[in-house]
């Protein structure tokens, strides 16, 4: 890499930006930015965290970098990259730091620099940047993800990589403990050249054969809109988000309906839609037939990895949904409830029962007076009394009025009370021959 200022600019960028919220996620997280000297993308991370926050706030931060060039030597390019990747992890932070349900958010970076002539790179966590020149692509990023760390140790192949229960693992990015540690390199530009930088919703279901057959068609805008489509239809369940620059000319006049203002693509431009709105849907509809892979990771296995970043962990949404693992021992958790409840029954049923053998009653039986032990009443046709003294006293033998009340029961709590009830009632019976000549 030389350290010499560029020369006045000889290219210029013809560009196009698309970010599509997916088929399955409800809201956009990433965020794209593209103007004449710069293009960057950012894939929030976090889920109920808000990595759309993340995403934008990255955003708002290294967008300062869209200026005109004054002549800067590589060296004063990455620094200007890396200034903005770090001031970008510090807001991201300090936004965490004021609000705790924003804790554990963060975001991926992949930043262009353009002077004219060259670009540099600034590069944190699995979002990617391509160079498609003379019909080859080339992958100018490196994935900062436990399993490019594998690939990278010979141990998976990159179409085992995109299978692997592990890969959505993000070792570096924007935002949570730690200091940043962005990969910075410049690249020199030639005409015709095209850039790619895009998430991973795109880079994760379309492979690099895939994304040179659509990079080697048509203009930045319909490149762009086609490696969205096909990012869906591959069976994308993430956000995709797509920025294409052409390298140009710099003489060259822009063409019919090319962009000459900034873009500004996903979570970045939609929050402030949101409010007016209700949100952005997808932009592109259709069956989808597969998945990205946005597992949760074995945490077991990445002890040695302190500072691992979980990308997009699962939702509720998504939780209400997601498989369960057989239960175990279904029978004897239902009978072991069963006992319980039958327990709980019994010692109810045991606690009833003792309080009605505390209650008495004056009632008839075969027209005598009799006094009965329990309630006056029967459950089930079960009758929960029984008679415990009888007497000598006549039915017939007592006034209408107290004979209907002994046959109706009279209820006492106690035993004494209801003996003394027979007392009276047999001192106030008429003479038995008073009774017959009735």
């Amino acid at each position: 890499m030389t350290d010499t200022p560029a020369a006045a600019p000889s290219l210029r960028l013809r560009f196009a930006a698309i970010s599509d919220v997916g088929r399955v996620r409800k809201d956009n997280q990433d965020s794209g930015y593209v103007g004449p000297w710069l293009v960057a993308v950012c894939d929030g991370v976090g889920g109920a965290a808000r990595g759309d926050i993340a995403s934008s706030t990255a955003i708002a931060q290294l967008r300062r970098l869209d200026v005109s060039p004054s002549g800067e030597s590589a060296d004063d390019l990455l620094t200007k990259v890396a200034g903005a990747l770090h001031r970008a992890h510090e807001r991201i932070n300090e936004l965490a730091a004021e609000d705790p349900a924003l804790d554990g958010t963060s975001t991926t970076a992949t930043v262009a620099l353009f002077d004219g002539a060259r670009v540099a790179m600034g590069h944190v966590g699995d979002s990617r940047a391509y160079l498609f020149r003379d019909g080859e692509i080339t992958r100018l990023t490196s994935d900062h993800t436990f399993v490019q760390t594998l690939i990278d140790e010979g141990r998976i192949t990159e179409a085992e990589a995109r299978v692997h229960p592990h890969r959505n693992l993000i070792l570096n990015a924007l935002g949570g403990p730690g200091d940043v540690e962005p990969d910075l390199f410049m690249i020199e530009l030639a005409p015709k050249d095209r850039l790619l930088l895009c998430s991973d919703g795109a880079s994760g279901v379309l492979d690099d054969d895939r994304l040179a057959d659509i990079l080697a068609t048509g203009s930045p805008e319909f490149a762009s809109v086609e490696l969205v489509r096909a990012s869906l239809e591959a069976g994308s369940s993430d956000n995709v988000t797509c920025l294409v620059a052409d390298a140009v000319d710099a003489a060259e006049p822009p063409g019919p309906g090319e962009a000459e203002e900034p873009v500004l693509v996903g979570a970045a431009a939609e929050r402030r839609l949101h409010r007016q709105r209700g949100g952005m849907g997808s932009l592109f509809r259709g069956h989808r037939s597969g998945d990205t892979g946005e597992l949760e990771p074995v945490q077991a296995e990445i002890l040695d990895l302190p500072y691992a970043i979980t990308a997009d962990p699962i939702d509720p949404e998504e939780a209400r949904y997601a498989p369960r693992p057989p239960r175990r021992f279904v029978w004897l958790k239902r009978l072991l409830t069963l006992v319980l409840l039958v327990g709980l029954a019994w010692v109810g049923i045991a606690a009833a029962w003792s309080w009605t053998q505390g209650q008495y009653y004056v009632g008839e039986q075969d027209g005598t007076v009799v006094i009965f032990r329990g309630v006056n009443t029967e459950l089930a046709g079960l009758s929960l009394s029984e008679p415990y003294e009888s007497s000598d006293v006549e039915l017939d033998r007592l006034g209408e009025v107290e004979a209907d009340r002994v046959r109706e029961g009279i209820a006492y709590d106690n035993l004494e009370d209801a003996e003394q009830k027979v007392r009276d009632l047999a001192a106030r019976q008429s003479p038995a021959s008073e009774s017959s000549a009735g």
